[in-house]
């Protein structure tokens, strides 16, 4: 019998704490960060937001992004399979998660795409003076009305061109690996981003105008904190922005070394993110400031959020302020580095989900994955209809995938299998500092709570009225439909069989990570090892030497 060292391919893991820190802020550190937080914000209270922001980030962002990173670092697998070691029944929660982000990644790369032709768009003024508007829907997107047209199939080249560079770079860098492509990657793209972000900070500042931005941004409305809603936002805001629910930081925290510091990293990671949100409210604010001067209007007049703020306003800025073109080229230059930090690690959770199950290699498993989702996005996202296609997709998986999957995750785990206990154990052995009974009760009590109260509102919101006005059949297929298929989908990848190769059925890895922490796996568990746990520790590490 061959040795399991050459029947499966071994794991994966990061060069070092720093790169998974790196890599943990990329994949935190996105789209939502720069267009999205400053107008939450602003709606919120302003400068008073700041207080159910903390309070949302200490009591349940970081709570769960430590729950993430003890399951991937507990259980030493992708998502679908780090849920199936903690209980064989578990492994649907994992799939939905992968699930999730194959939906996610197709779209994703339309906007990375979008933000890498607005670079050059900025460079040469390409929209014009006043016609920010009609260049982006009419000239660039061609948009088309669905009511009217269906879903069409007419080709818009200056999108699926650098769509087809988007994939092409992306999956050069999955194939590379974990060490060589996505941590090379965020080494290089992080400091990159960081730096550009704060030149543009810096020189949004001197833009005239820039302190009535200021102004609208930080002056706290404390009337805002007695809004049910402002809290319900902050909190929202948090869980999508740490990327916790993805299964992102459950396959990351699988690459670390055993002996790592989890709380310690959770916490830089989780302050970095949110100290890079507040640089963004800075700058968009700054230069939403000179807008209005420019404008003769106030800040509220000018504000918006998503893309309107990025392909709209900020054009408009570009087009009016001196020097406007650098300003162009360093947002939407940042925009192309932190959706691609983010988007390679939404493809990580399927590769290395799909490597776990196969036991395949790692170009094998990327071209695999990567190029049915590559010509599945040019389908979709580079035609007349994209940007509807684009917004149901996105507000339904948001909202009835990600938060319903991150509900029945922590329900199952505390309530059903009643693993906390042995997942705060283990970040307290390998943490800087204990969690405790509080992070169980942050975890398993308030975090269902909040997550269930946010998606009960989503439901109540989409059912009301149909979704952004578009037709019965268009929510039918990509809103409702998707959401079911999702569920049902996970469910049958669950019952398919695990490779005779795979990661599942011999990991001398994790026999070892076992034995060191002193662990005897479920029942459920152990029936997917090759060697039954009934044999000694001793037995099993010496099959894969």
């Amino acid at each position: 019998m061959a040795t399991a060292t050459t029947q499966t391919p071994k794991r994966e893991a990061f060069g070092s704490r720093n790169v998974f820190i790196l890599s943990a802020i990329g994949s935190a550190v996105g789209l939502g960060n720069i267009w999205r937080f400053p107008y939450v914000a602003y709606e919120g209270g302003g400068g008073a937001f700041l207080i159910p922001y903390l309070c949302a980030l200490l009591t349940a962002g970081i709570p769960l992004l430590f729950f993430d990173y003890a399951i991937g670092h507990r259980f030493r697998g992708s998502a679908p399979l780090a849920f199936r070691r903690m209980h064989r029944r578990a492994e649907p929660l994992g799939w939905w998660q992968v699930l999730i982000c194959v939906v996610i990644s197709v779209y994703y790369a339309v906007i990375i795409a979008w933000a890498a032709m607005y670079t050059w768009f900025s460079a040469q003024l390409t929209w014009g003076p006043g016609n920010e508007n009609d260049f982006f829907f009419i000239d660039f997107l061609r948009s088309a009305d669905v009511a009217e047209v269906g879903i069409s199939t007419e080709f818009v080249p200056q999108v699926g061109l650098p769509l087809v560079a988007v994939w092409l770079i992306v999956i050069v860098i999955m194939a590379l690996g974990v060490k060589r492509g996505i941590g090379r990657a965020n080494m290089i793209l992080m400091p990159l981003l960081t730096v550009m972000f704060a030149i543009l900070v810096v020189q949004s500042l001197f833009l005239p105008g820039a302190m009535d931005g200021l102004n609208a941004f930080f002056t706290p409305n404390w009337e805002a904190l007695g809004d049910p809603a402002v809290w319900a936002s902050a909190y929202g805001h948090i869980f999508f922005s740490l990327s916790v629910a993805f299964g992102i930081m459950v396959t990351y925290s699988s690459y670390l070394k055993r002996k790592t510091d989890l709380t310690g990293s959770g916490l830089v990671v989780a302050f970095a993110n949110s100290g890079f949100e507040i640089l963004a409210g800075i700058g968009v604010f700054a230069a939403l400031g000179f807008m209005a001067q420019a404008q003769g209007t106030e800040v509220a007049g000018v504000a918006s959020s998503g893309i309107g703020l990025a392909f709209i306003a900020f054009p408009t800025i570009v087009s009016q302020a001196a020097g406007g073109s650098i300003i162009g080229v360093l947002f939407f230059g940042a925009l192309v580095f932190a959706g691609v930090t983010s988007l390679i690690s939404i493809l990580e959770v399927i590769v290395a989900a799909l490597q776990d199950k196969l036991g395949w290699a790692r170009i094998r498993t990327t071209l695999t994955v990567s190029i049915p989702l590559a010509i599945v996005s040019m389908a979709l996202f580079s035609t007349t209809t994209a940007l509807s296609v684009l917004d149901t997709a996105d507000a339904f998986v948001n909202a009835f995938g990600i938060m319903a999957v991150a509900l029945v995750a922590v329900i199952v785990v505390a309530w059903l299998l009643h693993k906390l206990p042995a997942l705060v154990d283990h970040l307290d052995r390998r943490s800087s500092f204990r969690v405790g009974r509080v992070w169980m009760l942050l975890v398993g009590a308030l975090a269902p709570l909040v997550l269930g109260y946010l998606l009960v509102t989503e439901l109540i919101s989409k059912i009301s009225e149909p979704y952004g006005g578009y037709p019965g059949w268009f929510l039918a297929v990509f809103g409702w439909g998707m959401v079911i298929a999702l569920v049902a989908l996970a469910l049958l990848l669950s019952a398919l069989p695990w490779g005779g190769r795979s990661h599942a059925k011999d990991d001398p890895e994790y026999d070892e990570f076992l034995a060191e922490e002193d662990y005897e796996p479920d029942a459920e568990t152990s029936s997917i090892q090759t060697v039954p746990t009934s044999e000694p520790r001793t037995t099993e590490k010496g099959a894969g030497s």
